[in-house]
């Protein structure tokens, strides 16, 4: 390839090689899925250096235009804008009142036992598709040398100091600005929720949930015996109408939240949406519980976390390496500021005595030698192309009357299907197609709508087929009424 270069001008080379690249990707002339040469093949073709080859095409990498394909290069993305894909969520605004809540052993076992499958497409599935870093080995054994003194003891239950500093340098950035002493290492984020949870409430307490929401949440707040008020979402994030309402009417003690990436429908609320929520939980003196398990992971700017607003001690800030990283280290943490730290350090202490010193060791290594950042980088990039590949084969294979959000990262959409649709009949006959997803069922804590999350992390050829098979039985269960099926409004409920 033969790149044009002004060795003379102000602007870097590996800038022009960059927005000579750019310019061809995006006018189609170099096509979706096309390889690049190799760093090593185009820096001696236009006689550069090879780190400024690297550099230009790690920035149209973080530009989304291309990707990188394990052991055999980059690759052109398939670009699509946003404004020409259709997303029609609009859900009936009908909360759910209810003491249980989801099935989300049965959904965890079922994508464990999937996995063990080579032959089954497993969208059902909460975990990053094969985010583990090429030098894993390189740096968990470099992380393990300098923690030789740490394996033969017993830790903090709050976390080693130097994992705690880093994390608190890495949240600096996306707004959250808190000291190591405010934060607290566990065993992934569901050991954090269930910590918190079982901290703040009591049985029979009132608990305010998005619908949908995680189903791993739900679980723990129906084993702790809470009764549950499902708020619906929209497309904007929780009704805030209808929160107002059953604060008041119901007085919770609080209120669990997704605010980036939403667990299962993709949604990130805006900095306005954030500012009312935390503005009714003071005025109603509720906590907030807010799980962003998928920070890091977004395609654009999203807004500093509604513990960034809080000024009181309201919030409870809690995230995970398991989405980013490796979900097998299960380390995750949570933000605790005022009184409530000491007692969830003793708490922690109670639960498992402190988390693993060498998984600590090794993702302290990622943060503080620069890895995590240039992973995370690599990770965002390849999760673009795989949702924007699901994207356009959900409207290639997909019906009209099926609705889906449009993620701006994280690992989901959600799919909202007409309301006499047999959603379990179409997820069993799925799975016998080799298909395995998540029944939108288990999202609610009580019955909910007809609806599917689809994990897009998967290579092209699966998602190809694997929507192409769940469009043909969706299709076959609509019939000529159901085709001309329309999303209405949502329609605000007043019942309490």
């Amino acid at each position: 390839m033969i790149i044009p270069l002004d060795r003379h001008s102000q602007k870097p080379i590996y800038l022009q090689i960059r927005d000579y690249l750019s310019r061809l990707i995006r006018s189609g002339k170099i096509p979706a899925g096309q390889k690049l040469p190799s760093i090593r093949v185009l820096s001696e073709s236009i006689q550069v250096n090879k780190l400024t080859v690297i550099e230009a095409y790690s920035l149209l990498e973080a530009d989304g235009l291309i990707y990188a394909r394990q052991g055999s290069g980059y690759f052109v993305n398939r670009i699509t804008s946003d404004f020409t894909l259709r997303s029609h969520f609009a859900p009936a605004q009908k909360v759910i009142i209810s003491e249980g809540g989801g099935s989300f052993s049965e959904q965890y076992i079922a994508s464990l036992q999937a996995q063990q499958q080579s032959d089954i497409i497993d969208f059902s599935s909460g975990f990053p598709h094969n985010s583990s870093s090429n030098n894993l080995q390189r740096i968990a054994k470099r992380a393990m040398t300098k923690a030789t003194d740490t394996l033969f003891k017993y830790d903090f239950p709050q976390g080693q100091l130097l994992l705690r500093q880093l994390i608190a340098q890495m949240l600096v950035p996306q707004g959250l600005e808190v000291s190591p002493e405010e934060i607290i290492i566990t065993t992934g984020s569901e050991q954090a929720l269930s910590l918190a949870m079982q901290y703040y409430l009591q049985p029979s307490d009132w608990v305010i949930v998005e619908t949908p929401t995680y189903h791993g949440a739900l679980g723990i707040l129906e084993n702790l015996g809470a009764k549950v008020i499902g708020i619906p979402m929209t497309a904007e994030g929780m009704n805030l109408e209808l929160l107002e309402q059953y604060l008041q009417s119901h007085r919770p003690k609080l209120i669990y939240t997704i605010s980036t990436l939403q667990n299962p429908t993709g949604i990130t609320t805006s900095q306005v949406h954030r500012q009312k929520l935390l503005a009714l939980a003071q005025e109603y003196e509720c906590l907030i519980l807010e799980d962003n398990a998928y920070e890091g992971l977004n395609f654009e700017p999203v807004p500093a976390p509604i513990k960034a607003l809080d000024r009181h001690n309201l919030v409870t800030y809690i995230s995970t390496f398991s989405k980013t990283l490796m979900p097998g280290l299960r380390v995750g943490y949570m933000v605790v500021t005022g009184e409530h730290y000491q007692h969830l350090v003793k708490q922690k202490l109670l639960n498992d005595l402190h988390v693993s010193t060498v998984s600590q060791a090794i993702v302290s290594e990622f943060l503080g030698s620069g890895n995590y950042r240039r992973h995370l980088s690599r990770l965002r990039t390849s999760n673009l192309h795989s949702r924007n590949v699901m994207l356009q084969a959900l409207e290639h294979y997909f019906p009209d009357a099926i609705a889906w959000t449009i993620p701006k990262g994280g690992l989901f959409l959600w799919t909202h299907l007409p309301d006499h649709l047999p959603i379990q009949a179409i997820c069993q006959e799925a799975l016998s197609h080799n298909i395995l997803v998540a029944n939108g069922a288990v999202f609610f804590p009580g019955q909910g709508y007809p609806a599917m999350r689809l994990n897009f992390c998967h290579t092209p050829e699966d998602i190809e087929q694997g929507i192409e098979i769940l469009g043909r039985l969706i299709k076959n269960y609509l019939t000529p009424s159901f085709q001309s099926f329309s999303f209405k409004s949502p329609e605000l409920n007043t019942a309490s």
